[in-house]
């Protein structure tokens, strides 16, 4: 289980444990939060394509799926 700081996250890289179209790395490049400030939003973008999805935050969570930085 990866920890994440909320206050970090934006711009923070991650690397995909199963690429797909040979997109390994990834930053998250938008955040948004509510008045509660809970993440609405996260957007993640595949470095070497600049291909851009949105993404549930906490999948970000699964050490199964996603590790905390390049690599």
């Amino acid at each position: 289980m990866n920890k994440i700081n909320l206050n970090k996250l934006l711009h923070s890289k991650w690397t995909a444990i199963n690429p797909v179209n040979k997109e390994k790395h990834f930053l998250v490049t938008e955040l948004k939060f509510d008045e509660e400030d809970n993440v609405v939003h996260c957007l993640i973008e595949a470095v070497i394509s600049n291909r851009s999805e949105p993404i549930n935050w906490t999948e970000l969570k699964n050490s199964d799926t996603w590790l905390q930085g390049w690599k």
